[in-house]
């Protein structure tokens, strides 16, 4: 199994001048689902080499036991600190494609031609595609076979409304994750706030939050 995970390089939380990125937890879960599975995992961003994490997600009291076994996994931190430039990766040879979220995704691969077309290779080929938490951003651009949203018609989920609330940044981030999936026709699901809840469409797998990233990264493995 190979399976390509793509991450932000996208480091500005708007102009409040505090830095943003990928979410810890909601790329360490899934990797040591991956690895722990006997998959092949390539990483790629946007620019290329080492991409930002959010600050908040590498706090002590966001730490679980993924983050911790990341912290003292030289091969993984060498791992992450290369990722590859998303556009030299082709969907070629990849059995699989997911994103983490984290607040950067919302500004660099939403609006990623790379990101976009890498997407809808996958979607042609009928290839698993996950995405948690901010990450479902992705699906912002992408069309399906149909020409319509890929996410049109299909039971999709992403950070809520209500939690983007609670950590105080819906007038921040350029989009709410939530009303974009509703606006490209998906059928919106959630659960509670902060609360694991991983919803499957066909070969879709998108999770709510970072407590949905482990369970996400199964239900994928699960398409496999």
């Amino acid at each position: 199994m190979k399976i390509l995970m793509v991450l932000t390089s996208h480091d500005k939380l708007g102009d409040t001048g505090n830095k943003t990125g990928f979410w810890l937890e909601e790329f360490a879960a899934p990797y040591y689902v991956f690895k722990d599975a006997g998959a092949d995992v390539t990483l790629a961003s946007p620019k290329g080499g080492q991409p930002p994490v959010d600050p908040t997600s590498d706090a002590a009291d966001a730490q679980t036991d993924a983050t911790k076994r990341f912290k003292s996994d030289d091969a993984a931190q060498k791992d992450l600190a290369n990722t590859d430039v998303l556009s030299t990766v082709s969907a070629d040879g990849y059995d699989a494609i997911f994103f983490p979220g984290g607040h950067g995704p919302l500004w660099d691969l939403a609006e990623d031609k790379s990101s976009t077309a890498l997407i809808e290779a996958f979607d042609k080929c009928d290839r698993p595609i996950g995405a948690v938490c901010h990450a479902p951003a992705v699906f912002k651009h992408p069309k399906g076979a149909d020409g319509k949203a890929l996410v049109s018609g299909k039971t999709v989920t992403g950070f809520t409304n209500t939690e983007e609330e609670g950590v105080g940044l819906t007038d921040v981030v350029p989009f709410l994750v939530e009303d974009m999936l509703k606006s490209n026709g998906g059928d919106y699901q959630k659960g509670d706030d902060w609360a694991s809840f991983v919803v499957t469409d066909g070969k879709l797998v998108t999770g709510q939050n970072p407590a949905s990233s482990e369970e996400a990264a199964r239900k994928l493995l699960a398409l496999l």
